[in-house]
């Protein structure tokens, strides 16, 4: 039972990080329908944003991550005005390669500023509790209570602020929203820095109990693309779903049957559930 539930922490760990950063790339999709392939790059930036804060400037962790948060926002809106935007009008396919390309452009800024080398971040929560036989450090603690605290405040704000609603509006009918007065730049720009934030909080959470590296966002990006699929592209709950589907998935996989084969289950799960219900699991739901 103690191993049981110690696989249950670490799904719960890895489904946390996965739909915080499918939950930004959903968001995007609702507003452009574009997949924003540039999204792996921004959870890299967030973590050698927080790296490069508490390394060189002896910040703590949390105003790293804070510091790391506002940077990422920042790079993400500017992203959206300048390489999205112009291309609103294009086909499906230039945004695509434009994603592509920025995806390959910061991960080689972050390889000629901080070096090709993996780095390790420090965090002040090292310590381990124990919870009837099950041991649980102190760092995948937090990632669970602030990754699933963040998805709380973000529904509260999708639903019961003004501007979230705009953010849903958009996302069911972006004509219709602009007929109604609805700024499609800001609620565009706003989207991207929303995206921005998620992905730096989940990189500076897990990157403790990971490395830090150019090509970080890479594995990251594929898999929350697995699970915006998995859960309805485009669907909010789908995202959170879809996220701590593949987090239990591979934490019990990678116990039950072997580590070698963790970064497959996620695939094999994406065919299995789309040869049921191609649609996914919350097609349209926000």
């Amino acid at each position: 039972m103690e191993l049981f539930l110690q696989q249950v922490l670490n799904g719960l760990t890895l489904g946390g990080i996965y739909s915080l950063v499918a939950l930004g790339l959903t968001l995007v999709y609702g507003i452009l329908q574009v997949p924003n392939f540039a999204h792996g790059a921004f959870y890299m930036a967030g973590a050698f944003v927080s790296f490069h804060l508490m390394a060189e400037w002896g910040l703590n962790y949390w105003l790293a991550m804070l510091g790391s948060a506002a940077c990422v926002a920042a790079l993400a809106t500017l992203a959206e005005r300048l390489v999205f935007h112009p291309l609103r009008h294009s086909s499906g396919l230039h945004p695509m390669i434009a994603a592509i390309g920025l995806l390959l452009f910061l991960e080689a800024s972050a390889q000629a500023i901080w070096g090709a080398d993996f780095q390790r971040m420090t965090t002040p929560y090292t310590g381990i509790l124990e919870f009837g036989g099950v041991t649980a450090p102190v760092q995948r603690l937090l990632i669970v209570g602030a990754a699933f605290g963040l998805m709380v405040v973000l529904h509260l704000f999708l639903t019961r602020t003004v501007t979230g609603s705009t953010i849903i509006a958009m996302a069911q009918n972006r004509e219709g929203a602009s007929l109604v007065g609805i700024d499609a730049n800001k609620v565009s720009m706003l989207t991207f820095a929303i995206s921005g934030v998620l992905a730096a909080v989940a990189a500076t959470l897990y990157a403790p109990i990971n490395l830090v590296y150019p090509a970080m966002g890479d594995l990251v990006i594929t898999k929350a693309f697995v699970i915006i699929i998995l859960g309805g592209m485009g669907s909010v709950p789908g995202a959170i779903v879809g996220g701590l589907i593949i987090g239990f998935a591979e934490s019990f996989g990678a116990f039950y049957l072997s580590t070698d084969y963790k970064d497959i289950i996620a695939f094999a799960l994406l065919v299995g559930i789309l040869s049921l219900r191609p649609q996914g699991l919350f097609k349209g739901a926000h």
